[in-house]
């Protein structure tokens, strides 16, 4: 009896001493790849994650055959309110990975979220890049002749690549070469290529840029519900301003969302009006074809105006701030590099030829939101689908902001400046609710104040825009895959990020003249 528990203990002292031994060597592996002093693959990253979940683990008195037994559903262990195994919690490294119990492979569904088709990624995709803003590229043809045509092209190509590395960079792959999903968003992102010495650093930027360009967008569909208003209806004693404040109240209920689920029922519809709006003005442009000025084409930019354009065309395609929260979501992520492709080929279609036939109908009497060019009868019919589709495409931008601002500020797993704003059954909280709503009166303020549609949409697509869209994505996929990149992946991403980064800069300072002349002299859009 006394060798039998003699051998069980020196069985047990052996254990531990091998387990603390592979714990330390992984952790100082691990610490040493963090500054620098070696490149650690990235199966040694995960080595390492895993190791700091089994301490975690070990320190918090779990079971090793909890964590075995997780794969199997509730009979693996107890499961909680929200799906998860006791001690399950979201325990990250460095803020950039999950604990490998929710480290996500690819082509798997994730539980804990609604979860949403590739055709709803789609519709909300689509309902991001052919929004409002197709309204504005007649105006940006005007400036730019056959290079903003060209520009619609390459815009196109150039977000759906960042936005497929964008995704890329969410993944990393472990010892048997699958993809595993160690980051949740853009923020993640920001915070894994600016560790070990500025862990926050990247992610408050990228939080910035995000809700600038939300609040922004959906500051930008006010403004045009009240612009396209008082153009349809200029008999009534209403001003724009009060059109908006209209707007405004229809919009409240966008404070009640709960998931991405709902928001892709409005963008299914906002995608379906955006359709009937093309129709009818195309088959209009059409009806006047024998007049269309093809000689006003040419190739030629106006240096001072051009750059706002190129700030429009990007905006236009903006969405990689949406597409973690919608990889995420997705029932199938392996199907998004084939969503992201037909949404922006369809995208690129129909923008450049919606804009091209709207300008060669116009031609130097276009103006910065198209269908004020229509006759009064028809401008009228067109514009209430516009306000529909502008009311419906409201949500998708407004659901991002709260979801970035609530993260940011009211959960953050202790870590946030306030409260959580959610009850303990995932309620959302009166205050949390007004909140909301408060943040749907601050749109309103800002399109009361700020009226200048196409100008205000040039300013933010080359602020942020370009910034979200060119530079970060191409930055990220650089620092953070480094070693599985061939030298025209490379090549891209420099490239690209130059681009971006000429194209931001010009933009900007023009935007920003543009503003400044139109409120010293009082222009109207």
């Amino acid at each position: 009896m006394a060798h039998l528990i003699r051998h069980k203990l020196s069985n047990k002292l052996t254990n531990a001493a091998n387990t603390v031994t592979n714990k330390s060597q992984a952790k100082v592996s691990g610490v040493f790849a963090r500054l620098g002093f070696q490149a650690a693959t990235d199966e040694e990253g995960l080595g390492f994650a895993e190791c700091d979940d089994l301490d975690y683990d070990y320190r918090h008195g779990m079971q090793m055959d909890v964590l075995e037994g997780e794969g199997e559903g509730e009979e693996g262990g107890h499961k909680d309110g929200d799906g998860e195994l006791d001690g399950d919690s979201h325990y990250q490294r460095d803020g950039t990975a999950r604990r490998p119990s929710t480290l996500k492979t690819a082509g798997s569904l994730s539980e804990d979220k609604p979860q949403i088709t590739t055709w709803d990624a789609g519709w909300n995709v689509t309902n991001a890049i052919q929004g409002m803003f197709v309204l504005g590229l007649p105006y940006a043809i005007l400036h730019g002749g056959y290079l903003g045509l060209f520009l619609i092209i390459f815009a196109a190509v150039v977000c759906c690549y960042t936005g497929k590395i964008l995704i890329a960079c969410l993944y990393e792959e472990n010892e048997d070469g699958i993809l595993v999903r160690v980051r949740d968003s853009y923020v993640d992102i920001a915070n894994a290529c600016c560790a070990p010495r500025f862990p926050a650093l990247g992610g408050h930027i990228v939080n910035v840029a995000q809700i600038i360009e939300l609040v922004m967008t959906c500051i930008l569909y006010v403004v045009v519900s009240g612009n396209l208003m008082v153009n349809s209806f200029p008999g009534f004693p209403v001003s724009q301003k009060a059109w908006s404040v209209v707007a405004t109240v229809a919009l409240l209920p966008c404070a009640f969302l709960k998931n991405l689920k709902s928001v892709s029922k409005f963008s299914l519809l906002c995608t379906i009006a955006h359709f009937v709006i093309n129709i009818l003005v195309i088959a209009y442009c059409l009806s006047r074809a024998r007049e269309w000025a093809w000689e006003k084409v040419k190739f030629y930019i106006d240096v001072k105006k051009f750059p706002i354009s190129i700030g429009i065309i990007v905006f236009s395609y903006t969405s990689q701030i949406f597409l973690p929260s919608l990889e995420g979501n997705m029932a199938k992520p392996s199907e998004f590099h084939c969503m992201m492709e037909w949404t922006h080929i369809s995208a690129c279609v129909l923008k450049g030829l919606f804009a091209l036939v709207a300008y060669l109908t116009w031609a130097d009497a276009t103006k910065e939101v198209i269908t004020d060019n229509l006759p009064s009868t028809i401008r009228a019919v067109v514009n209430i689908f516009l306000v529909a589709k502008a009311l419906l495409s409201y949500p998708l931008p407004f659901f991002a902001a709260v979801e970035v601002l609530e993260k940011s500020f009211f959960q953050g797993g202790g870590r946030a400046i306030f409260p959580d704003c959610y009850g303990p059954g995932g309620q959302l909280k009166s205050w949390g609710l007004g909140l909301r709503i408060a943040l749907v009166v601050f749109t309103l303020l800002m399109a009361i104040f700020v009226p200048h549609f196409a100008l205000l949409m040039g300013l933010t697509g080359s602020l942020t825009g370009a910034g979200l869209c060119f530079l970060l994505p191409s930055l990220f996929h650089l620092k953070l895959q480094w070693r599985n990149l061939m030298w025209h992946h490379v090549f891209f991403d420099v490239a690209i990020f130059v681009i971006g980064g000429i194209c931001a800069v010009s933009g900007f300072i023009h935007s920003v003249e543009g503003l400044i002349e139109a409120y010293r002299y009082n222009l109207h859009d």
